[in-house]
């Protein structure tokens, strides 16, 4: 032991270390505990960080914190399993080592077992939503509580759903490792899928104190960033995703203002814009077209990457934004998709061209509670100069279920358009 870091950032290293490392740990151990035993990996694995928070303010932090906590997590393992009476000699080499450096070079070691977990827990026979929630728990190491917060669920629900998931993994013995070659580019897209929700639900969070996340943001980036490092799933999906990724995520310090508040593209301040990255972002994005694919990752990220280059919101090239967008609606069809393209398309052509185009989506079912719908017609209205209308659409608006600081806005909307 070495006193490598002062007591009083015992703290922070050990958050810093679970955020960071956990994952990888979990990974590692429920390889060579097998799936069926994910619970115990996780619980292990939280215990090994409480005890390095009770001993290491005393005893100082270890010269390899991450090779201490893996050898303390593989010991408390062996010994749960000791005392089941269940420990044979066929367990994997990484509950057999001993001592911090064993523990280091497992965890060196460790990338390809986070990847791994990320399909296992991303596997397309488990529901979706359970998708979602076992990576958060398993490979970004997120509390139950934590999970509910981000996915504004009850505790007690994201539990259960947990449980479920991992039963069906015990059940139909969904395997921890990655898919053979000629498997992954049609195991991949699943992957991808749990990511991309987990971003946008970080980038603007339905409802709630807060309009962003930025912890489902970074933890998407991270794992993303994982899958296009590895050369097994580096494909120009992966790529064009990351990109994605990257260039909304540039934009996160001007989305709101110093109250929290909600800023609107064309009201950011593009100097506060993260350039390295966008940099990063457009080396993906260059990276994603090696192949003959083109996904709808490809076409968001070209839109980003427009709004990106665009040195202010008047010199925004709409005509190719609203291009690009039709391209999306006829790869990916959503009402969704339909209601930006209808916004893209007033930009270019004017209001009236949005508003008629936002007319015919007023009957779509998924759009009944979207409050982002009456928002854009009353937003185009008031462009149009009719203030009336526009007010009554934001009032729709301001009926359905959004965030605070979507709701402050609307709110400051509404009484612009009054006045």
């Amino acid at each position: 032991m070495t006193g490598g870091a002062p007591p009083a950032g015992v703290g922070a290293l050990v958050d810093h270390l679970f955020r960071h490392g956990a994952g990888r740990m979990v990974a590692t151990l429920a390889r060579a505990l097998g799936p069926a035993r994910l619970d115990l990996a996780e619980e292990v694995v939280q215990d090994a960080m409480i005890r390095a928070l009770q001993t290491w303010p005393h005893q100082g932090v270890p010269a390899n914190p991450r090779g201490w906590l893996f050898r303390v997590a593989r010991n408390r393992a062996l010994d749960h399993l000791r005392r089941e009476g269940r420990f044979s000699g066929t367990l994997a080499p990484a509950l057999a080592g001993d001592g911090d450096a064993s523990g280091g070079r497992e965890m060196d070691g460790a990338g390809d077992d986070e990847l791994a977990m990320i399909f296992m827990c991303c596997h397309p026979a488990l529901p979706r939503a359970g998708r979602v929630a076992l990576t958060l728990k398993s490979v970004g190491a997120f509390s139950v509580e934590e999970i509910a917060a981000a996915l504004l669920a009850r505790p007690d629900a994201v539990a259960q759903r947990l449980v479920r998931v991992k039963r069906q993994i015990r059940d139909e013995a969904i395997p921890l490792e990655l898919p053979p070659e000629r498997e992954m580019a049609a195991r991949l897209p699943a992957v991808l899928e749990v990511l991309y929700l987990l971003f946008n639900e970080g980038y603007g969070a339905h409802a709630g104190e807060n309009l962003v996340r930025a912890e489902l943001c970074g933890e998407a980036i991270r794992l993303a960033r994982l899958l296009a490092g590895s050369p097994r799933t580096a494909l120009p999906a992966t790529h064009a995703l990351l990109a994605l990724f990257l260039l909304q995520a540039s934009r996160l310090p001007a989305r709101q203002d110093e109250a929290g508040d909600l800023l609107l593209l064309a009201e950011q301040d593009r100097t506060r814009w993260d350039r390295r990255l966008v940099a990063e972002g457009m080396r993906h994005l260059a990276r994603s077209a090696a192949g003959r694919e083109v996904t709808p990752y490809h076409v968001e990220a070209a839109i980003a990457a427009t709004h990106a280059a665009a040195p202010d919101a008047e010199r925004t090239d709409w005509p190719a934004v609203l291009r690009l967008y039709d391209d999306l609606l006829a790869m990916k069809p959503s009402p969704v998709v339909a209601l930006n393209r209808a916004v893209a398309l007033a930009m270019a052509e004017g209001p009236e061209a949005g508003i008629a185009a936002l007319g015919a989506l007023s009957g779509e079912a998924a759009l009944a509670r979207y409050h982002l719908l009456p928002a854009a017609l009353a937003a185009l209205h008031h462009r149009a100069g009719r203030p009336a209308e526009a007010a009554r659409h934001y009032r729709d608006a301001l009926a359905l279920p959004c965030s605070e600081p979507e709701r402050r806005f609307l709110t400051r909307q509404l009484a612009t358009c009054e006045a």
